[in-house]
């Protein structure tokens, strides 16, 4: 029996057909993800910070000539070493020196003035054992004696205060130290108690670092804070907290606090930087490989597996600090949920996966 032909439409309508079924035979099924995941568990974490600051004077005094004047000439620098009794900057003195001369002057009139009265009251002292004056005059030259004798002592005193100010013109700074700031220089008019100079006193010495509020909430296990030279690191002491600002710095966002150096190394100058290193108590607290980590609805989180199902679910979490590799969670996980710690960027909720490995948080 002789074929008949088939048309041509009708070929090309039954490939159409079975096309999308033979195709989807071709094709494998498509692979799942694998992952490896760690099985949350609380463990005891020792936290420590490490923070960076240097070193300042425990004790700065601003230096200001106690009069007014015209500064003559400036002797010191920022950075210079001074003495207690060290001359850091003049006054022109003129002034000063007129008015130790007017106070000289008047000394001399009023022990003019004494010695006259001295010599009239001996005279009526004379006369009066004689009986060739009277009581009244007796009584008057005695007056004028002591009045002489007051003005001479007020005189005096005049003098020694006119000295004391020229002395003034001269400007020492009362205490060793090193000068850290100058705000004056030769030829300026500057009023009495303006600062000229900044020193920082010799002797006790602080580290001084900018910590973050949150660290304040939980005070170190000890009272002992370990202190590096940052340039060199076998230069150490330690310290204590001496003082906390009330504030926050406007300009750092943290608070000031400040370590009394319980002995200062000869390299820890002022200025010089250095480490703080300070150890807080042991918290109970899920730690997990920083490979877990991602971002979720702008927040952190994990991928969380259930192990029935085999599918993630991403998990919100909280982290309190991030302790070197891991990081150590304030919540949002539970002790033995199993959490993906790799593949996690081929991840979407509810998708199936395979686990290839077990680790250790």
């Amino acid at each position: 029996m002789p074929l008949r032909p088939i048309p041509l439409a009708a070929l090309l309508t039954a490939a159409a057909l079975a096309g999308p079924a033979a195709a989807a035979e071709a094709t494998p099924p498509a692979s799942l993800a694998e992952v490896k995941t760690v099985t949350a568990a609380r463990s005891p974490v020792a936290g420590e910070v490490v923070l960076t600051g240097d070193v300042q004077a425990k004790f700065l005094s601003n230096v200001a000539f106690r009069v007014t004047g015209k500064i003559a000439e400036r002797l010191a620098e920022v950075g210079d070493h001074v003495r207690a009794d060290q001359v850091l900057a003049r006054l022109e003195p003129q002034e000063q020196r007129v008015n130790v001369d007017t106070a000289e002057a008047a000394l001399s009139s009023a022990e003019a003035l004494l010695t006259q009265a001295k010599v009239s009251f001996e005279r009526q002292q004379a006369l009066m054992r004689s009986g060739y004056t009277t009581r009244s005059a007796y009584d008057q030259a005695e007056q004028t004696l002591r009045t002489a004798q007051a003005s001479v002592d007020s005189a005096r005193a005049a003098l020694g205060s006119a000295r004391e100010q020229f002395t003034y013109t001269e400007l020492r700074p009362g205490m060793s130290g090193i000068i850290t700031a100058r705000n004056a220089e030769a030829g300026q008019v500057v009023s009495s108690g303006q600062t000229v100079f900044t020193l920082a006193h010799d002797g006790p010495r602080d580290a001084v670092f900018i910590v973050p509020e949150t660290l304040l909430a939980v005070p170190p296990a000890s009272g002992r804070i370990e202190i590096t030279l940052q340039s060199d690191p076998r230069i150490r002491t330690t310290g204590s907290v001496r003082e906390i600002s009330p504030t926050i710095d406007p300009g750092t966002g943290g608070v000031r606090v400040k370590i009394g150096l319980d002995a200062v190394p000869r390299e820890m100058t002022l200025g010089a930087v250095v480490l703080g290193r300070g150890r807080f108590r042991p918290q109970e607290a899920v730690t997990l490989p920083w490979s877990a980590l991602f971002r979720w609805q702008d927040a952190p989180a994990v991928w969380v597996l259930d192990p029935q199902t085999r599918t993630v679910t991403p998990r919100p979490v909280g982290i309190a600090r991030y302790a070197g590799s891991a990081i150590v969670l304030s919540g949002g996980i539970e002790p033995g949920e199993r959490v993906v710690t790799a593949g996690i960027q081929f991840l979407r909720p509810g998708q199936t996966v395979a686990v290839v490995g077990e680790g250790s948080p």
